[in-house]
Order: structure tokens, then C-alpha cells, then sequence
């Protein structure tokens, strides 16, 4: 599950700006009726972690019999537009399940609680040290990580003889005369990477991979550089020579797991959680299938997805938040969840837990297995890639939209790289002269 998250509505957009200018007060949170318990939402959970959920409540409550904590699931789709309009309200629940690029919008405008005053570097450190900096911003904590996820790439053994290939790409550059050779000997696409501008956030992340700065310091565009343009350059020609199935400007990541699980592709960058869709839906594809580690570029990096807890600034309760939420993302709760949702967990012990634990199963040659093993041994080294800052989603659309210009021979890759960079700076000066 590659979640990075999309702002697609004006409406949302226009709920920001309102929340803007209800953070300058600073009056505390308005009484409501579920100020009695602690109110605590989470997205899209329900209702196959009801059980874990129920169960790990009445754990933490037994524990701690003063607090009632009582739990809502919010639709995906829901979440943010909620979300804004709570915390404008200053109604917003006491623990909320969100990932950093989304929370980011708002800890810019002092809407969550500086944890740095709550939590002490001790407890930080039993979480991954990446992944803990992913809910930073400058030198505020707001958020307290709890499930990640990271791409692997699934790959067509059958698929892969057929072109006298052994193994799949490593790096990007492998990647190019990987899709050259499989196109020339089978007449079929290598891989499926979607150019939508409000759909995934994986092709930024490949910049950052190549070797690319997306913003500098003053957020003002940092990719107006040779490596900037030669990576523009990678994709645009991937597709010009028609190593790419043309539909990836018009079509989603989901299209991606469509292709592979009909034999369409050889190759598939996708979060392990995919497979429970493609098991189920093409079997015979899932036993020639093998799982290996996410093509990276010349720095190495692999990326990773995380979903955190947030306390807003305005509740009445943030001890009590702050206890649960550490409670939720203690080592032995997010080994059960990781378990159950196929996801991993986001402390230094739970991770190492974990890997103990995938060594001991003992059928190995599962290709969930093989999945899990390949995304636990990423994770030390994992980072989150996408700056956390304002406005991000805009940043991916104008980099795509420039990008599917060069493609379609519109623009020239530089010309493509200097509009980028000319539209990003005039949203970037808006939001540094605030």
C-alpha cells in the first residue's frame, strides 16, 4: 500500500485557509459532549481490525481505569475534509490517525501539539530515527509513528525466461535496458508508472532517488539542475521510445496491479498489501511470481509510507491522548497489527521482532513470506522522501504536468524542468510571504 496522499478538492483547499485563520486565536478548545472520553479516530479500519481495536481498548482502559476512549473510523476519502473542519471548530478528536504529509499542512499552522514537550528523547528513541523525523517539522515534533509500508517490486518469472532475463531491475538504469530488452523479445511492457498528477507520489520519489533536491531551505524549487533535467530526461525518453505503456498519463497506480495480475507486465511497484488482491484475483500469476527489493536510483535510497498519531493543540486532554497513543504504537500493539494488516511496525525492537519472527515461519517460499522479508530488511534504511511542507500536492502536479508535456513533445525536457520550477516559486513566494 503506496499511500501518498492527494488533495483533489478546491473544497478542501478552501477549509485550509479557514483553518488558517482560526489557528491565530489561541483560545482553548470549545466544551463539547464527547469532551467526557477520549476520542479517538482512525481511517478505514473497520471492520476487519474491530476485534484487535476492541480488545487493545479494553487493555489500555483496564489499565488505566480513569480514561474511556472511544473510537470512530472515518471513511478514507473523508478523513481530511473532517479533519479541517474540526479542527477549525476546535472540536477535533483527542488522537487521530493520519500520515505526515497530510499533518504537515496543518503542524505549519500550529494545529497538533509540540510533542517535545510531552515526550522525552528516551521514548523517541524506540522508534526508527527516520521515520520519527518524518513527522517533524523544523524542530517540533507532531506526531507519533505507528504502521509503515514500503514498495518491493513483484516480477513474472514466466514472463521474465521469456525475454532471457534471470532477475529484475535493481536501479533505475537497469530498469531502462531491462524494459529495452523485455519490449524487444516479447513485445510487451516491462512495468506500468503512473504520470496522474493527484494519484501516486512515485515517480517524485524516483527524482529524489536519481540524486534530486525537490525544494531548497526557503522551499523555493531546487530541481532546476543538471540532475533535475537528467532525470525528466529518463522518464520522458523511457516513453518516447515507447517502453512505456502509453496509457501511464492517463491511467492510476491501481491500473499498474491490473496489468501485472493479467500478465500484461513483467514488473510491479507496489506495497506487499497488494497481493491479498492479487492472490486472490489471479492465482496462477501469484506462483510464478517472486518479490525483490524497490528499484532505487544512484543514491540508494528507498522509500517508505507511515501513518502516525497526532494530538491536536486545542484538546483538553493531551496527557491522556499522549498515553494512548504511546500505548497504541508500543512495541508488543504494533507487532499484533503489523501481523493481522500486513503493514510493519515502527519501533527499532518491533522491527527486529519482526524479522526474528519471518525467519522462524516455516514456509518460506510463500510469496507473501518472500514479501514481507524483502520490506522488513528495507526498512532500516527506509526514509520518508517527500518533503514535508505546503502545498506538496501542488508541487507533484506541476512536476507531472511538465513532465507529461516533454513526453508528448509539447515542451523540450528543460524547457519542461524551468516552467516546473517557474510555477512552483510563484506558489512558494505566496506561502513564504505569509
Amino acid at each position: 500500500m503506496h499511500r501518498f496522499v492527494k488533495f483533489r478538492s478546491l473544497v478542501l483547499w478552501c477549509l485550509l485557509g479557514f483553518v488558517a485563520s482560526w489557528l491565530i486565536s489561541c483560545n482553548p478548545r470549545v466544551p463539547t459532549a464527547s469532551n467526557q472520553e477520549l476520542e479517538f479516530w482512525t481511517m478505514q479500519l473497520q471492520p476487519k481490525f474491530t476485534p484487535y481495536f476492541t480488545d487493545i481498548i479494553n487493555s489500555f482502559e483496564k489499565k488505566n481505569p480513569d480514561i474511556s476512549v472511544r473510537w470512530i473510523d472515518i471513511p478514507w476519502e473523508a478523513m481530511e475534509s473532517k479533519i479541517l473542519t474540526t479542527v477549525s471548530a476546535k472540536t477535533a478528536p483527542n488522537v487521530v490517525n493520519l500520515n505526515p504529509n497530510f499533518a504537515s499542512q496543518l503542524a505549519s499552522r500550529n494545529a497538533w501539539l509540540n510533542l517535545n514537550s510531552y515526550i522525552s528523547p528516551e521514548v523517541k528513541r524506540q522508534y526508527l530515527p527516520k521515520i520519527w523525523q518524518a513527522s517533524t517539522l523544523g524542530d517540533v515534533s507532531f506526531g507519533i509513528p505507528w504502521y509503515l509500508t514500503t514498495r518491493i517490486t513483484l516480477y513474472n518469472k514466466k514472463l521474465l525466461s521469456q525475454a532471457s532475463l534471470t532477475t529484475p531491475p535493481k536501479t533505475f538504469a537497469e530498469l531502462a535496458e531491462f524494459a529495452k530488452t523485455f519490449h524487444n523479445k516479447t513485445g510487451k511492457y516491462a512495468i506500468f508508472v503512473t504520470f496522474v498528477p493527484g494519484d501516486s507520489g512515485e515517480v517524485l520519489e524516483s527524482l529524489v532517488q536519481m540524486g534530486v533536491q525537490l525544494v531548497d531551505k526557503q522551499r523555493k524549487a531546487a530541481f532546476n539542475t543538471p540532475e533535475g533535467v537528467a532525470a525528466f530526461s529518463y522518464w520522458v525518453n523511457l516513453y518516447q521510445n515507447e517502453l512505456l505503456p502509453p496509457e501511464v498519463l492517463t491511467q492510476g497506480h491501481r491500473h499498474a496491479i491490473d496489468l501485472y495480475q493479467s500478465g500484461q507486465t513483467a514488473l510491479l511497484s507496489s506495497g506487499s498489501e497488494s497481493l491479498t488482491s492479487i492472490e486472490k484475483n489471479a492465482p496462477t500469476i501469484t506462483k510464478v511470481s517472486g518479490a525483490a527489493s524497490q528499484i532505487t536510483g544512484k543514491t540508494g535510497k528507498k522509500s517508505v509510507a507511515v501513518m502516525n498519531l497526532i494530538i491536536p493543540r486545542d484538546t483538553n486532554k493531551p496527557d491522556d491522548g499522549i498515553k494512548f497513543a504511546l500505548f497504541v504504537t508500543n512495541t508488543e500493539n504494533q507487532l499484533r497489527f503489523a501481523k493481522q494488516a500486513n503493514v510493519f511496525p515502527s519501533t527499532v525492537k518491533g522491527i527486529k521482532l519482526y524479522i526474528e519472527d519471518l525467519k522462524q515461519e516455516s514456509d518460506s517460499t510463500t510469496l507473501i513470506t518472500q514479501t514481507r522479508k524483502v520490506s522488513a530488511m528495507q526498512l532500516e534504511d527506509a526514509e520518508v522522501l517527500i518533503p514535508s511542507i505546503n502545498n506538496i500536492n501542488k508541487l507533484q502536479q506541476i512536476i507531472y504536468e511538465n513532465l507529461q508535456a516533454a513526453m508528448l513533445k509539447e515542451k523540450t525536457v528543460e524547457q519542461a524542468v524551468q516552467d516546473a520550477a517557474d510555477a512552483w516559486n510563484n506558489i512558494a513566494s505566496t506561502m513564504n510571504n505569509r
